[in-house]
C-alpha cells in the first residue's frame, strides 16, 4: 500500500478518535486548482499592480504579522487578537472526533466542501487499515468534527480507493432551500413528453469517466500564452515586477487495538445500560405517582 510522497505536502497532523483507539494521521489537500494564474498590470508599461494592506486610521501600510481580526455589528467593533482566537478550546484541537457512522448515501452532495487525504502517521498503520476496512465493508461514512485553520468543521470520513479521505461539510443552516415560484406552478406533462425525455436520457447514458472531459477555456488560454511567448510578445519579469521575493514528523504509538476496541464497546454498553436503567426508574416513579391517589382513595 503506497502512501503520499513526491510533491504533496501535509497541511495538518493529528489523530482520528475511534472509540478508545487513536489513529495518528497527516492531512493532504486532495484537489488542486489548474486555472492559469493571471496578474493585474499597468496597460502603459506592464508594471504589476499590487494590493496593499493600508490602515484607514494612520494611513500606513501594515505588515501581516501586525494585523488582528475584528467583528463589526454595525455599532461596535470587537478586536480579536491571535491569543484571543487561540483561547477558544475547539480551535486548538488536533483531533478528528468521530461522532457517528451513517449510511454513505444519506449525505446530501450539496453539503460537501473541500477534500483531504489522510495518511497514517505512525510506525504501524494497523489502526488506519482497520478503520479503512471497517468503513469499506459496512458501506458507512463517519461523521466527524475537526479543526482546520482555526475553524471548527463538520466532516465526512470515508474510503476512497486505498486511502481514507475527510471531506469538510457545510453546517445544516448553511444550506439554503430552493424557493422559486416556478416550482409551485401547476404544469402538466404528457405521457408522450415523459417517454421522449426518458428515451433521450437513455441515448446519453454511460459510465462517468472524469478523464474524458477537459477545461476547454484553460486549454485555449494556455495556447494563447504560448503563442505570445513564441512570437516574442514578452517582457522581463524582473524588470517589470521586481525580484520575487520541515514539517515535523510525529510518531505516536498506537495502543493495543483489541484491548482498546473491547473497552470502547464495553464503555458504550455501560452507557446504554445506564440510560435504560434511568428510563426504567423514571417509568416506575411515574407509575407510583399514578397509583398513589387511587390507594389513598380506597382507604378513605
Amino acid at each position: 500500500m503506497g502512501w503520499f510522497t513526491g510533491g504533496m505536502r501535509a497541511i495538518w497532523s493529528g489523530t482520528i478518535a475511534f472509540g478508545l483507539v487513536n489513529v495518528p494521521v497527516k492531512a493532504y489537500t486532495a484537489t488542486e486548482d489548474h486555472d492559469v494564474r493571471l496578474h493585474q498590470v499597468h496597460d502603459a508599461d506592464g508594471g504589476r499592480i499590487r494590493y496593499q494592506r493600508k490602515c484607514e486610521v494612520c494611513g500606513k501600510v501594515i505588515k501581516f504579522e501586525n494585523i488582528d481580526k475584528a467583528y463589526d455589528d454595525g455599532t461596535h467593533t470587537v478586536v480579536l487578537t491571535e491569543d484571543d482566537l487561540k483561547s477558544v478550546p475547539a480551535e486548538r484541537s488536533q483531533e478528528i472526533e468521530i461522532l457517528q457512522f451513517v449510511p454513505s448515501d444519506q449525505i446530501e452532495p450539496v453539503m460537501f466542501e473541500r477534500s483531504y487525504y489522510l495518511e497514517p502517521d505512525s510506525k504501524s498503520a494497523k489502526a488506519y487499515l482497520l478503520l479503512h476496512k471497517t468503513l469499506e465493508s459496512t458501506q458507512r461514512t463517519a461523521i466527524v468534527k475537526f479543526t482546520l485553520r482555526q475553524k471548527t468543521r463538520l466532516g465526512a470520513l470515508r474510503v476512497r480507493e486505498n486511502a481514507l479521505v475527510v471531506q469538510s461539510l457545510l453546517w445544516a443552516d448553511e444550506v439554503r432551500e430552493p424557493d422559486f415560484p416556478a416550482l409551485e406552478a401547476d404544469v402538466r406533462i404528457s405521457d408522450a413528453e415523459f417517454e421522449m425525455a426518458k428515451t433521450l436520457v437513455d441515448q446519453f447514458s454511460s459510465d462517468f469517466t472524469p478523464e474524458a472531459f477537459e477545461d476547454e477555456y484553460q486549454h485555449q488560454l494556455r495556447l494563447l500564452i504560448d503563442a505570445k511567448i513564441e512570437s516574442g510578445e514578452v517582457t522581463s519579469t524582473e524588470e517589470t515586477f521586481g525580484a520575487q521575493g520541515e514539517e515535523q514528523d510525529t510518531d505516536a504509538d498506537v495502543i493495543d487495538l483489541m484491548a482498546a476496541l473491547k473497552r470502547s464497546i464495553e464503555k458504550n454498553r455501560e452507557r446504554q445500560d445506564t440510560d435504560q436503567k434511568g428510563a426504567s426508574a423514571a417509568k416506575r416513579k411515574a407509575r407510583g405517582a399514578d397509583e398513589a391517589p387511587a390507594k389513598r382513595k380506597k382507604g378513605a
